[in-house]
């Protein structure tokens, strides 16, 4: 099923400006210089369905409120989601949009980004979303380096089909569908993300306006596949998973924070790299500065990346946030256009036609 929303009206209609946008959005027109978008501006008129205490509607607001600082038309900005209950998220904005079907939303922005360059495209999926039936859309959009951010909601259940154990449920947990408990390895989204060479990597979590902010901008600023993964709560089916990342007290111990050429630490721990390159975590006291590692998400080899993503734990004692990965690489959608515009300008000449169409590989249908 799709959404639309309709052509939005108002300052998002004021003439454009000729200048591209940040490195995310080039080529995406933008608005007037003295004009200016608000959260409302970006807030659908239709009523928010989700339970009481959802997360999502913790990141539905700092969508909204982060939007505006995009300098974007909103008939330029599209959301596309698959099934499930974040997948709601195009209905609660004043931008075009779509409710697409299970897993495909990556498939789908695909072909946005690569036909419409005018368009800032976003993906909203969950757990089950994307790592399960989407799970080989989600990685060869990464792989191709699309333009396109997409957020990853995970609360570690299925929701909207009312509980049942997720790509992202611990072993033994206890859901509707599995009584005496899970059975599966979980995926991490992290580290399947960087095996997928994503350019953007980062985590966040729904009740960290301010982090979140600052993590939807970083992935808005890059050029190419953005992967956020939010840590989100479903108070129905999978209550206070994450409640212990939201104690300040426990958060200052557990959460190892990620920022660009600072320590990567949590309280009085930090996280060390041995000889043969492992890391782990250790008590300050206790480590050899040489070893403490030092954030470098630019770094072109993401091994170091993915060694920290390697880190989480299942009850959460050491959990890296923040922006794991961020690096330049061309984008799918650019070198797609520059291709097609070498055959247009005649660099593919007729000559070359004729050698395709006359080539070996042929076939006689016959009747």
């Amino acid at each position: 099923m799709t959404t639309d929303l309709g052509m939005p009206s108002g300052p998002g209609s004021a003439p454009v400006d000729s200048r591209d946008a940040a490195s995310g959005t080039t080529g995406v027109p933008r608005l007037a210089d003295g004009t200016a978008l608000t959260k409302k501006d970006f807030t659908s008129d239709q009523e928010v369905r989700w339970c009481p205490g959802c997360g999502d509607y913790a990141i539905l607001a700092a969508v909204q409120g982060f939007l505006p600082e995009l300098g974007l038309k909103r008939e330029n900005i599209v959301f596309v989601s698959g099934i499930g209950c974040s997948s709601r998220f195009p209905y609660y904005l004043d931008t075009y949009g779509m409710h697409s079907i299970h897993g495909r939303a990556p498939a789908i922005a695909t072909g946005l980004t690569a036909t419409r360059e005018d368009l800032s495209v976003w993906v909203v999926t969950g757990d089950g979303d994307a790592l399960s039936i989407g799970g080989n859309h989600l990685i060869h959009a990464l792989r191709r380096n699309v333009n396109l951010k997409i957020l990853l909601f995970n609360n570690e259940i299925y929701g909207l089909t009312k509980g049942q154990y997720s790509p992202t449920s611990h072993v033994g947990q206890v859901t509707k569908s599995s009584p005496l408990g899970s059975l599966d390895r979980p995926f991490n989204p992290v580290s399947l993300a960087l095996g997928a060479e994503a350019t953007f990597v980062a985590r966040t979590m729904d009740s960290d306006r301010q982090h979140l902010t600052a993590v939807l901008r970083a992935a808005a600023e890059h050029r190419g596949s953005a992967l956020v993964e939010i840590y989100q709560n479903c108070p129905i089916f999978n209550d206070g998973v994450f409640d212990v990342l939201k104690d300040r007290t426990e958060a200052a111990a557990r959460i190892l924070h990620l920022t660009d050429g600072e320590e990567v630490a949590a309280g009085d721990t930090v996280v060390v790299r041995d000889d043969q390159g492992v890391m782990t975590v250790a008590p300050r006291a206790e480590a050899d500065p040489t070893r403490i590692v030092v954030h470098d998400p630019a770094a072109d080899d993401p091994s170091a990346a993915f060694a920290l993503s390697r880190l989480d734990s299942p009850d959460l004692g050491h959990v890296p946030m923040g922006i794991f990965r961020n690096v330049a690489r061309p984008t799918y959608d650019d070198s797609l256009r520059e291709q097609i515009a070498s055959a247009r300008t005649g660099e593919v000449t007729d000559a070359d036609i004729d050698a395709l169409l006359a080539g070996r590989d042929t076939w006689t249908v016959r009747a």
